[in-house]
């Protein structure tokens, strides 16, 4: 018998700062094509480029997508080898925070 999955198993958070919660699911390229995280705040969700921190989808309040668009171009490249894995159904890397 498989064990419960949990959200954590199949939607990773690679990353967490002020409140934000930066999530990558596992083969997700499907419904967007480009690299892309999820990004969770309170009640607010958006779906950002990884390529160039573009909003595919969703909202987030402005001053927290700012955030989360910065710590993307500090963090593309670790992003871009996360994405390669979780497409692939591996497991990801956490990712540093912002600071």
């Amino acid at each position: 018998m498989l064990g419960k999955q949990t959200k954590e198993s199949i939607v990773p958070t690679i990353s967490m700062f002020y409140g934000i919660l930066i999530l990558m699911y596992f083969y997700d390229n499907k419904r967007h094509s480009a690299p892309h995280i999820h990004a969770e705040y309170g009640e607010y969700e958006a779906t950002i480029a990884i390529e160039d921190g573009s909003v595919l989808g969703g909202e987030l309040p402005s001053a927290k997508m700012k955030l989360v668009q910065a710590w993307i171009e500090i963090h593309r490249d670790d992003l871009m080898a996360d994405w390669k894995l979780a497409v692939a159904g591996e497991p990801v890397f956490k990712i540093d925070p912002l600071r």
